[in-house]
């Protein structure tokens, strides 16, 4: 089995794929030189951040390390962000971060689409229709890829959760325990938030193609 990459249809995100390549390209482009070459999970990771104020720009980068990150390999378990003792240590670990990456996904793109996101069509926004119509655009692509990324990481966090590591708990990365844990009682369900989040902006699409010149 390979851990590094997903497993569902990546023809699902091609909406995501639509609204952010061009910006991705750029950020690469404009990135500066690392004094160390990035090759691994953990140290695409670690390239993530969280600004204080995130503007589109900052999550854009944010989504970059973080799909890096996915598609990257594991560095040699002596590096990992938790101890580990054995090899049921590194398979847990690996489920783990793979689950972790795809929230951190989800988070992003919830933050990208809610930029983009117009909550209501009020008839005084009218004159703006077409550029509101646009932005909904991003913003349905960005929750339709946050769709994805929960489908990966619930499955991950399934590997994570058989009853081989019923009594294996890694302390070092208590927060993907956690999240793992989340997941499995149901009390973290981004499925619920996202298909709300695309319920209620196509209605405001739906809102907004009801405009006509008697509208304003």
């Amino acid at each position: 089995m390979e851990y590094g990459a997903g497993t569902a249809d990546t023809k699902s995100v091609k909406p995501f794929v639509r609204c952010i390549t061009a910006a991705l390209l750029l950020i690469i482009a404009a990135a500066p030189a690392f004094s160390y070459f990035v090759s691994f999970k953990e140290q695409y990771y670690r390239l993530f951040h969280i600004h204080y104020q995130q503007y589109p720009d900052d999550v854009m980068e944010n989504i970059y390390y973080l799909e890096r990150a996915v598609a990257a390999d594991f560095c040699n378990p002596q590096y990992a962000f938790a101890k580990i003792r054995d090899e049921k240590d590194w398979e847990k670990y690996r489920y783990l971060f793979m689950m972790h990456l795809n929230l951190k996904l989800i988070e992003q793109h919830l933050r990208l689409g809610r930029y983009y996101d117009k909550q209501a069509a009020y008839f005084y926004d009218a004159p703006w229709k077409e550029e509101y119509l646009r932005d909904l655009e991003k913003a349905e692509s960005c929750y339709q890829a946050g769709l994805y990324y929960w489908e990966e990481a619930r499955l991950w966090a399934e590997k994570a959760n058989t009853a081989e590591f019923r009594f294996l708990f890694l302390t070092d990365v208590q927060t993907w325990e956690d999240e793992r844990e989340r997941i499995a009682t149901g009390a973290l369900d981004y499925e619920h938030i996202l298909t709300r989040e695309l319920s209620r902006v196509q209605q405001v699409q739906a809102d907004f193609l009801a405009m006509d010149e008697n509208t304003y």
